[in-house]
């Protein structure tokens, strides 16, 4: 082989290497340190978010996590969303495998509701556990670049009728092709006594597996599509799509625009069938 060829190549490689959005995002081909704080899930702020069907009375299969007299809330509220991660523990396996420690915080906020003392309506605290493995391999013109294992906890911290949590064992398989990122998660939850499930049924509504796909066309623009299915037919062929767009508009945020429709919109709302509107800001992206 001709030298100068085969160091194009390798060249070649390490740039596509240098443009992978999963690569770069999760230090999959570099070692900065453990236990810095990075990006995970988007950062945003909703001062807008409308629900056309408030749950205004929600309740499960469970009579112990079902109320029996109405809420009363307005269905404008503000939401928001925290989320980052670190890493734990670099190259667990040989020089692959890294462990990290995820959190995310999603809160909606009941701001104009001043007869109330504009209450939190419901929030979801979800800190993960997750394994993740750099790979290389080639499917239907994308490259795989990441496999992960996920140990889930999400739950809204609230008690009895209100409260709602599951824990899960989730697989992601990431990949990639120019700006584009296809991130395939499909989920085991660990199951529960009938008598302390505090939501019987939540996969045949939330679902068992998820969708994502998020393209960057530029710095400057970002579309994302979100799927969940409950990967049944019938009356329990249920799931949600959720659609996010954002732009740079001002100088450090980009304007930020979220759509909701189906089950699972909150916790507490995993069994209620919703369609929601969000404008706002966010501060950090997918990618």
């Amino acid at each position: 082989m001709d030298p100068e060829v085969d160091q194009w190549d390798r060249s070649t490689t390490s740039m596509n290497k240098a443009d992978s959005l999963l690569l770069e995002r999760w230090e999959l081909d570099s070692d900065p340190g453990e236990f810095i704080f990075r990006p995970y899930r988007p950062v945003y702020f909703f001062p807008v978010f409308y629900t056309d069907k408030l749950n205004l009375l929600p309740t499960t299969g469970n009579p112990d996590t079902s109320l029996t007299q109405p809420l009363e809330f307005d269905h404008n509220e503000a939401k928001f969303q925290l989320s980052f991660k670190t890493k734990l523990v670099n190259d667990l396996f040989d020089d692959n495998g890294d462990l990290w420690l995820a959190y995310t915080q999603t809160s909606r906020w009941q701001v104009y509701s001043e007869a109330e003392s504009r209450p939190f309506r419901e929030t979801n605290h979800e800190p993960e556990f997750i394994l993740a493995w750099r790979t290389d391999y080639q499917l239907l013109g994308y490259t795989g670049r990441l496999l992960s294992l996920r140990f889930n906890h999400q739950s809204n911290g609230r008690e009895e009728p209100l409260s709602r949590s599951w824990n899960r064992a989730i697989v992601t398989v990431g990949l990639e092709r120019d700006d584009w990122v296809i991130l395939f998660s499909p989920w085991w939850r660990v199951p529960e006594s009938t008598s302390q499930d505090e939501n019987p049924d939540i996969e045949n509504y939330v679902g068992r597996a998820e969708l994502q796909v998020v393209h960057r066309r530029h710095n400057s623009l970002q579309l994302s599509a979100r799927l969940r299915h409950s990967l049944k037919s019938g009356d329990d062929s249920r799931g949600s799509v959720q659609l996010d767009w954002s732009y740079a508009c001002f100088d450090r945020l980009r304007c930020h625009a979220q759509l909701f429709h189906g089950y699972g919109e909150s916790l507490i709302d995993y069994n209620h069938r919703s369609t929601a509107l969000g404008l706002g800001v966010n501060l950090l992206e997918w990618f």
